[in-house]
């Protein structure tokens, strides 16, 4: 029995070792080998090249000939002449209206040979080729277009006027007596008799400051305003330092 079970043992342990050195072969062999190669193409025909990507030539919008119609383009409109303009330099104040000297100019847009340059008469008519004599003191530029586009429908179809205010002459205030520089002066623009007083240079060495006054006429009558030079320097009575309107005349003593 010992003897027998000794062999088993001996036969067992062979087989192990004969089953590792087996396995180890193997590994050994399978390290030697060169790595595989990828299978041959040989005989296969060669992969088409990429396509490459079409170019697209920019295209340029064709320049529309002076007075084309462009298709889809939105179409233009000539602009509206004015009706009313001041020249370069005049500036027409709030609440304008024409008087006597006042130089305008009246422009037929689409008959040239009655535009004309005129100056305001003193019976306040301006005189135009065609239509002759037509009024415009106490008219605003507006009104004025409106009236001589009335009148030239007899002899013009569709008439189409602007206004020009080239120069502005009516709008006047005078000071007289002891002022630097006396005289007349073209107001454009809101004045204050203080303002005019400094326009004319400042009061001369004997005037009265306190005695001033502003005549001004009204629906055919005088009214008369005092105005103390000293008082509105000091801040008091400022009610006293009016706006002044065309025509008025300051008279200091």
């Amino acid at each position: 029995m010992t003897a027998r079970f000794h062999s088993k043992n001996i036969a067992s342990s062979l087989t192990g070792a004969l089953a590792l050195a087996i396995v180890a072969g193997s590994v050994s062999f399978a390290a030697q080998q060169p790595p595989s190669q990828p299978p041959s193409t040989a005989g296969q025909p060669p992969a088409p090249a990429p396509t490459p990507a079409p170019t697209t030539t920019p295209t340029t919008a064709p320049t529309p000939t002076p007075g084309a119609t462009v298709p889809g383009a939105t179409p233009t409109v000539a602009a509206v002449p004015a009706a009313v303009m001041a020249a370069p330099g005049v500036t027409m104040p709030p609440q304008y209206t024409i008087g006597a000297d006042d130089v305008l100019s009246v422009i037929f847009w689409r008959d040239k040979e009655l535009t004309s340059d005129v100056t305001v008469r003193p019976d306040g008519k301006i005189s135009l080729p065609l239509l002759n004599d037509v009024h415009a003191s106490g008219l605003t530029p507006a009104e004025l277009k409106d009236r001589i586009v009335e009148e030239s429908k007899r002899y013009v179809e569709d008439p189409n006027v602007t206004v020009v205010v080239k120069d502005i002459k009516s709008r006047k205030v005078f000071i007289t007596g002891e002022v630097r520089k006396p005289g007349p002066y073209s107001m454009t623009s809101t004045t204050t008799v203080l303002q005019m007083i400094s326009i004319a240079g400042g009061l001369a060495d004997f005037a009265k400051p306190e005695k001033i006054s502003i005549v001004r006429t009204e629906n055919g009558k005088p009214f008369y305003f005092r105005f103390n030079y000293k008082e509105v320097l000091d801040g008091k009575k400022l009610a006293q330092n009016i706006e002044l309107k065309p025509g008025d005349t300051i008279i200091v003593p």
